[in-house]
């Protein structure tokens, strides 16, 4: 697994935690300990950190902009593990502007179809894919790798 796919994931099981935990648990404390039994062989886990630390400080705007992708799904009625892999997503989307948009949407449509149900690619997928469209207007929407 690459480095920024196993971090990503090591994320979205930090965020996961966190999340079902009703927010309570120091998140730092959380991805120190996941990074130790998912990651041992991480050299450098900063970027997990960084994104981490990017969802936690925009937690606010980015489920507002999951509210306003996917208006047919409250929030807290969309699963625990779809809500986490849209933040890093729309995260890496609306912040991380060294992550091309392609990468950001193919990565949380993996994460989506490896730890979500059976539709979470898909979901993840058109959230996104709605999302790009208001951000890139004038751009064609990215295709999964396994669509192109």
């Amino acid at each position: 697994m690459a480095n920024r796919h196993l971090s990503r994931t090591v994320t979205m099981q930090t965020l996961y935690e966190w999340d079902f935990n009703g927010q309570k648990d120091s998140i730092q404390d959380l991805a120190k300990h996941n990074i130790e039994q998912l990651a041992p062989g991480l050299e450098d886990s900063s970027f997990i950190y960084d994104l981490i630390r990017g969802i936690v400080e925009n937690l606010e705007q980015i489920d507002k902009t999951i509210v306003e992708t996917a208006p047919e799904w409250p929030l807290d009625q969309i699963t625990v593990i779809d809500r986490n892999i849209l933040r890093i997503g729309i995260y890496e989307l609306l912040f991380a502007k060294e992550v091309p948009p392609k990468v950001a949407i193919n990565e949380a449509v993996e994460l989506g179809k490896t730890f979500g149900g059976e539709s979470s690619g898909k979901f993840v997928n058109g959230v996104l894919g709605t999302l790009f469209k208001k951000l890139f207007p004038d751009k064609e929407e990215p295709k999964p790798e396994a669509e192109a």
